[in-house]
């Protein structure tokens, strides 16, 4: 398939952020220090950041046309067969991107390796342009990545790249029915985390961090073996089950595969939700009366990996 226009996928600095709240550098600068921050990070960060986005265009200028979008619009873009889609930026922005996509193929680029993980970001941005010649050349590596899917009873749906949060959007228990292989509970918890491959070096992460900190604390090894996702699985934790004469904590981790399922019941009057990928404004109400089926989506990300 031809491929003749690039779309690059940006986020505002922190820096950029913080002059938007306080209106000029200067005054950023003042509540920062005043703060006992280093606002020199701030700058060095932004620096860093505008000198691999000036790289990455050079590089793409002889080669492809291209435009660049905030990661604010990506609800409404509409991206087509004929693009490919850059993300310069940290992973939580592929993850955002890659919801909207269409189809497209992704090729993440880490602006500032020394600072971010870029655990899905395999291009440096000096040498990004060899995924975009590769992709042109059709001499490309694919990966290929289900998303999470949270389906209502009403028929809404939402998808999630790293992970799918069930909850209350407040500090407040969650309080909700759970089916899992043919067993059910009610449960009171801090919420549920549902994973894929993509997700579990994340958020998933930081459960299997905490039971390896308890196990230290009670003279057991900490060395806690984090699971493997296989592509079509999904791993789900309940986060803080807390068991009283009508909650139970017997269903609290699992994994789903296309023919297993999560089902759950609200019991939550208000404020109950399901967001994706750690964006609160990305969400699905689940209040009393909502149910919802967790499991594989259809639909996959494509992101274009280094050829060997």
């Amino acid at each position: 398939m031809k491929r003749d226009y690039a779309i690059i996928v940006r986020s505002k600095t922190r820096l950029e952020q913080l002059i938007e709240r306080f209106n000029t550098k200067a005054q950023a600068a003042f509540y920062i220090e005043r703060s006992g921050g280093h606002f020199e990070d701030y700058e060095q960060e932004h620096g860093q950041f505008y000198r691999a986005l000036d790289e990455l265009q050079s590089q793409l200028s002889p080669i492809i046309k291209y435009k660049i979008i905030d990661r604010s619009f990506l609800p409404n873009y509409l991206f087509t067969e004929n693009n490919l889609i850059i993300v310069i930026g940290q992973d939580g922005l592929l993850a955002n991107t890659a919801k909207y996509a269409n189809n497209c193929p992704i090729i993440g680029v880490n602006p500032d390796p020394a600072r971010y993980d870029g655990i899905l970001l395999p291009f440096h941005y000096q040498n990004a342009v060899a995924g975009v010649r590769q992709l042109l050349e059709s001499k490309f590596r694919l990966r290929k990545l289900h998303f999470a899917e949270a389906k209502l009873n009403n028929g809404q749906r939402l998808l999630g790249f790293n992970d799918l949060f069930i909850g209350a959007s407040s500090h407040v228990s969650a309080r909700y029915q759970i089916g899992y292989q043919g067993k059910t509970e009610r449960h009171s918890s801090s919420g549920i985390i549902i994973s894929t491959q993509a997700g579990s070096t994340g958020w998933m992460s930081s459960v299997f961090n905490m039971v390896a900190s308890i196990n230290g604390m009670h003279g057991r090894s900490k060395q806690v073996r984090k699971p493997q996702l296989a592509a079509e699985e999904l791993l789900f934790a309940v986060r803080e089950p807390f068991i009283s004469q009508r909650t139970q904590a017997g269903i609290v981790f699992g994994r789903l595969k296309n023919t297993i399922k999560l089902k759950l019941e609200s019991f939550m009057p208000s404020n109950g939700v399901i967001f994706s990928d750690g964006i609160e404004q990305d969400f699905l109400p689940f209040n009393s009366g909502a149910s919802a089926q967790i499991g594989i989506a259809k639909e996959q990300a494509i992101l274009v990996l280094p050829t060997v």
